[in-house]
């Protein structure tokens, strides 16, 4: 009978470390587990941030035999993106440049207003007269700051799922 028991005893608790384990799987993403490599040793992603209102914002980097830097503006729920080059090195015959904190001022500018006024055809306008390769994107899969802040807004857009290298 002892054995019977033990044996119960036992199922349950696999049965519970299975659910717990399955759970844990299910956690939701926090925003910091964004910042990551994504390019063995030479790119990834850093300084995601919420800016309110379903739009986050990161720094993508690539360090390899020159560096770059590009600043990404995302709106989470039409899944829409500005991505700008901030800086640069190395990187091609273009002359190195560093306007990072310019970006950000200008970046932080448009988002302290009304959402209204904070388009991306205004902001990419007054960013392209520094930055450099200025871009609107449509994005088909959900991005990893959008999971973690707005998972709610993903639609149809392909999950966001964290993996290593």
């Amino acid at each position: 009978m002892r054995r019977e028991r033990r044996a119960g005893i036992g199922k349950r608790t696999a049965v519970i470390l299975l659910m717990s384990w399955g759970a844990g799987g299910a956690q939701a993403l926090a925003v910091e587990d964004c910042t990551r490599t994504t390019h063995i040793s030479h790119g990834g992603e850093a300084d995601h941030r919420d800016l309110g209102a379903g739009r986050v914002m990161w720094r993508d980097w690539w360090s390899q035999e020159g560096s770059a830097t590009d600043l990404t503006v995302a709106d989470c729920g039409p899944g829409t993106a500005l991505r700008v080059r901030a800086a640069e090195e190395n990187m091609n015959a273009r002359l190195p440049f560093d306007r990072i904190d310019d970006a950000l001022q200008v970046i932080a500018r448009h988002e302290s207003g009304s959402r209204i006024f904070a388009t991306f055809d205004r902001m990419a306008a007054d960013l392209e007269r520094f930055t450099r390769d200025v871009t609107q994107l449509t994005l088909e899969a959900e991005v990893c700051a959008c999971a973690a802040l707005y998972p709610d807004l993903r639609g149809d857009k392909t999950e966001f799922r964290l993996e290593s290298l």
